[in-house]
């Protein structure tokens, strides 16, 4: 589907958008992500980056995130022109689950054993299908197919990499330090909060009015909690939680799945 590269790209920008400097807060449901928050300022309390310029702070984050074992990101990004609300729990097993939303559609993403599995509404699958060009019939045949059940897709499988590099953590989270000169030239800005976590907030302003906040924690490891990109063609907001906890995937039941070669030779996936 469509939606594929979309998703990917959503979860690899939640990433990314380190190097120039958002920042995460707790997880919450997509519906409820915010567009631009500001943390709110709080009273100052010991500072764990006393003589750290931002870049340095930066560069502590940078390295705690990339050593996490799991991660919960939920937020919202917008991709081609495209919102998208996503909603993911990884892990660095290349396991997932999650949701994801787009144009008025709403899909359920599960990957486990090298196996993916996704659950969409009709208004999704139609979204996804009349993106890829698919002429009406074959929509109405596909989604009927579908409908109610998971989409198996196995290794090999149209859409298996894609979907797979969403779930796979290591190589997200590799992308922090894919171009360190996008980090540099980070300002602090006040000290704040997210869901009740003091964190140190890092911004980078750009030409054209783009600027980038990033919130790393003030307890503990100095994770990235929350990351905002205002103005510039992709905005979004991502939240990142739940580091190092475990994520629990279910296999669908057999009698709720159909597999993605069952669907017509012509239909993209």
């Amino acid at each position: 589907m469509a939606s594929h590269r979309k998703l990917r790209a959503a979860a690899v920008v939640c990433v990314v958008a380190v190097a120039a400097g958002p920042a995460p807060a707790a997880a919450r449901s997509v519906a409820d992500a915010p567009a631009a928050a500001v943390p709110s300022a709080v009273a100052p309390s010991p500072d764990p980056f006393t003589g750290l310029t931002a870049d340095e702070i930066a560069d502590r984050a940078v390295t705690a995130t990339r050593s996490a074992t799991s991660l919960r990101m939920a937020g919202r990004v917008v991709t081609d022109g495209q919102p998208l609300d996503i909603d993911f729990a990884v892990n660095d097993k290349d396991e997932c689950t999650g949701l994801m939303k787009i144009k008025g559609g709403t899909a359920e993403l599960r990957r486990i054993d090298r196996i993916t599995y996704m659950k969409g509404d009709e208004a999704f699958w139609r979204v996804s299908m009349a993106s890829q060009g698919m002429p009406e019939p074959q929509i109405d045949a596909a989604v009927e197919l579908v409908k109610g059940r998971w989409l198996k897709i196995a290794p090999g499988q149209p859409g298996a990499s894609d979907l797979g590099g969403v779930c796979d953590l290591k190589s997200l989270l590799s992308d922090l330090d894919k171009d360190e000169a996008e980090r540099r030239g980070l300002t602090r800005g006040p000290d704040a909060e997210v869901d009740g976590t003091p964190v140190a907030t890092l911004v980078k302003k750009r030409t054209g009015g783009e600027t980038t906040t990033v919130s790393v924690s003030r307890e503990g490891k100095p994770y990235i909690l929350k990351m905002v990109k205002a103005g510039g063609e992709e905005p979004g907001t991502m939240v990142l939680s739940d580091y190092d906890k475990p994520v629990e995937v279910v296999v669908p039941p057999a009698d709720e799945t159909v597999d993605l070669s069952k669907l017509d030779a012509g239909t993209p996936a």
